[in-house]
């Protein structure tokens, strides 16, 4: 006697082409078998980013050859996820069956049921922590918290944002006494002061309030309709720098800038920081073919023999800063900002949001 066997299958956003949201279709496909160091999870959330949007495009040309030549080699978008785990791989370690997880993917997979993913991305999530905000930290949380390292921006060891021996009464900023020295000494006793160019968005959000429980004085730029937003994350003070040109504010101001919006020039931005300071690229700023090479090969250039460095932030999966970032979320010293929460039925309408620009912090899908 013969005996079928069925191939279990599962719900999943694709599109074997490069191109626009628009062209993502609900499919079914067979549910992923775990390999060797591999997990299976049943996808509760995954968040969406704007790599996602570069990754659908294949934009720049540059990461084709690494994502797919001629069709993208992951179809299915979503970067971020949070599961639980329902299958477990040989020699897969870190995860255990029906465990509630979030990591960063492998060049996506989210927008399914079911994702297969290593063992070694994930971190066991807090019950008191939700899919939702879970599921916005690997990619953005991650990339911000790498951001402010390459700063130099460190951790407070009172942990207290609010002990600012600089600041005046009324939460303005007041006198430092190490602003652009004349000896091009900084003092490390100060505040910092940073400044976050593009702050209302998802690493941005991120950005500002990791920056502000790190002790630092945060100026931000963003849209005036979000200003209100940036500042209750912790800014104090905000500016839109497409009314209000950076070049205005005083040289050598910052201690350290995070571009994370891009548009503005690389001199432009070293000249806002002090001697010793550092300017932090997190945007891909660049053209169709080569992407952010070029810009970030002319800061290599402008970092030779300056004491103002400029650093591209080529963030990378780090459980052990996820596991910190969800401990700071169920102390409620961080919240991820959420724009819109979509159904898994509108995967695509999430995708076409965020590839439409402008997203105020994150845009999360649920689970099938």
């Amino acid at each position: 006697m013969n005996e079928t066997t069925t191939t279990p299958m599962m719900p999943a956003w694709r599109r074997e082409t490069y191109g626009p949201a628009d062209g993502f279709r609900l499919e079914q496909i067979p549910v992923p078998v775990p390999r060797r160091g591999e997990v299976v999870l049943r996808v509760e959330a995954t968040s969406l980013n704007a790599g996602d949007v570069r990754l659908m495009l294949g934009d720049p040309l540059l990461v084709r050859p690494i994502y797919g030549l001629t069709r993208p080699k992951h179809p299915v978008r979503g970067m971020e996820v949070v599961g639980t785990v329902v299958a477990v791989g040989p020699q897969a370690i870190g995860a255990e069956l029906g465990e509630r997880v979030v990591g960063e993917l492998v060049g996506g997979g989210g927008l399914a049921s079911h994702v297969a993913v290593p063992a070694s991305r994930l971190v066991p999530i807090r019950p008191d922590v939700t899919a939702e905000a879970a599921a916005c930290l690997p990619v953005a949380g991650g990339t911000a918290w790498q951001a402010l390292d390459l700063a130099g921006i460190g951790i407070r060891s009172d942990r207290s944002p609010d002990r600012d021996p600089d600041r005046r009464s009324d939460g303005t900023p007041g006198h430092r006494s190490g602003t652009a020295p004349a000896g091009g000494v900084r003092d490390d006793a100060r505040v910092p002061r940073v400044l976050i160019l593009g702050a209302s968005g998802g690493v941005g959000t991120f950005a500002v309030q990791l920056a502000a429980l790190r002790g630092a004085e945060v100026w931000a730029t963003c849209g005036e309709r979000n200003a209100r937003l940036v500042e209750h994350l912790g800014a104090v003070r905000t500016l839109d720098h497409r009314r209000s040109p950076l070049a205005e504010l005083p040289a050598g101001h910052f201690d350290a800038v995070i571009d994370i919006a891009g548009g503005v020039g690389l001199r432009e931005l070293q000249n806002l920081v002090a001697p010793g300071g550092t300017v932090v690229l997190v945007t891909g700023d660049g053209g169709p073919v080569l992407g952010p090479i070029p810009r970030m090969l002319k800061a290599a250039l402008l970092s030779i023999g300056s004491r103002r460095r400029i650093r591209p932030c080529a963030a990378s999966p780090r459980p052990e800063i996820l596991a910190k970032l969800l401990e700071l979320v169920s102390e409620g010293r961080l919240t991820p900002v959420i724009e819109r929460e979509y159904p898994f039925e509108e995967g695509a309408v999430a995708l076409a949001h965020v590839e439409a620009g402008h997203t105020v912090g994150k845009v999360v899908v649920r689970g099938a």
